[in-house]
């Protein structure tokens, strides 16, 4: 196996992403989307990884987290969809892979980035057409950004150190009004390069 080009570091943001092979359902329902969080937030606190942003959707899933130990975002990765792969596979009678691949990693240094990052995140389910505010979708932590849920998997401090309030943060999201997209840059809007 190929190792990864991307270094994963304390104290730094990683954009984490993939989708179903065949862009097949990866969620079948409420209980698969449970099951997998439920995992990632033993996980994250076993190896010291803070969600900053999550958004799963039917066929494929995106996180922003910060890696705030030495235990690397990989090894986290790792132990939590080997679990979900495996007790989504025998839950569906499938065997075989899950996902299009491995799970693809992009390193986020800079600001303006991370902020737009979020935003992308938590408009998936926007733009996607399936609700018609983003707080609509249980399956991201939008509604904890904006305080109008009370889960555990976010990281407080960050909305308010970079946003300054959860209003602010709602405004950044509802007020943006995406560019006309080419076909190349719809691609690479969806990050699938």
């Amino acid at each position: 196996m190929a190792r990864r080009k991307i270094l994963f570091l304390p104290n730094q943001y990683y954009h984490i992403y993939n989708r179903g092979v065949h862009h097949e359902n990866i969620f079948r329902n409420d209980a698969d989307f449970k099951f997998l969080l439920k995992h990632i937030k033993k996980e994250a606190k076993r190896c010291a990884i803070t969600i900053i942003a999550y958004c799963l959707m039917s066929n494929h899933y995106h996180f922003l987290f910060r890696q705030d130990g030495d235990i690397e975002i990989s090894e986290f990765m790792q132990a939590v969809f080997n679990i979900y792969t495996k007790a989504f596979n025998a839950k569906y009678k499938l065997s075989g892979t899950l996902f299009e691949g491995p799970y693809k990693a992009i390193h986020v240094d800079k600001s303006p980035y991370l902020f737009q990052l979020c935003r992308y995140i938590h408009r998936n389910p926007l733009e996607a057409g399936i609700v018609v505010k983003p707080e609509q979708w249980v399956y991201s932590n939008y509604a904890e950004f904006v305080g109008k849920r009370n889960g555990t998997l976010i990281d407080r401090e960050f909305v308010i150190t970079n946003f300054g309030s959860a209003e602010n943060y709602e405004d950044f999201v509802l007020n943006y009004i995406p560019p006309e997209k080419t076909q190349k840059e719809l691609r690479h809007y969806l990050f699938w390069d």
